[in-house]
């Protein structure tokens, strides 16, 4: 699959790290540094702008070193771009960290997943087909 992109900033594309990655790196595109306390949330432009094919979106997902070393993750985890949105494209993190962390220019702060999805219809039923697990939810099939 091809798809537009406006590349604004003085980064190279997203591109997959690996043969099998499911998700490309997004760089920061800053002029100056940021500094996200503790429990602090920030928006973070990446420079890009792209056009997406109808039936697909993309998924704004964590770098799972970012978290784990530092505490800082995608707030709206995965956040989504819908294929009619043409603006920058922008991630949402946030520091759940006890320690500042400074954001700087070209930095990897998510990962991008392109993924096909359905649109439905909804049919308005008075009731619905049982099921072996019918209602439970939140742990009514057990935790081993």
């Amino acid at each position: 699959m091809t798809i537009k992109i406006i590349n604004h900033s003085s980064h190279d594309l997203p591109h997959y790290a690996t043969e099998q990655s499911a998700g490309m790196d997004l760089r920061a595109n800053l002029t100056e540094s940021i500094e996200l306390k503790p429990l602090q949330r920030t928006l973070v432009p990446t420079g890009l702008f792209m056009e997406l094919t109808k039936g697909y979106e993309a998924q704004i997902r964590p770098r799972s070193g970012l978290a784990f070393k530092n505490g800082v993750t995608v707030l709206n985890s995965p956040g989504t771009i819908d294929a009619d949105y043409r603006g920058e494209i922008k991630v949402l993190l946030v520091n759940l960290s006890n320690e500042p962390f400074v954001i700087n220019n070209g930095e990897r702060i998510a990962q991008m997943v392109i993924a096909k999805h359905e649109t439905i219809k909804w049919e308005l039923v008075q009731s619905l087909e049982e099921s072996e697990r019918s209602a439970g939810g939140f742990g009514s099939t057990g935790t081993k």
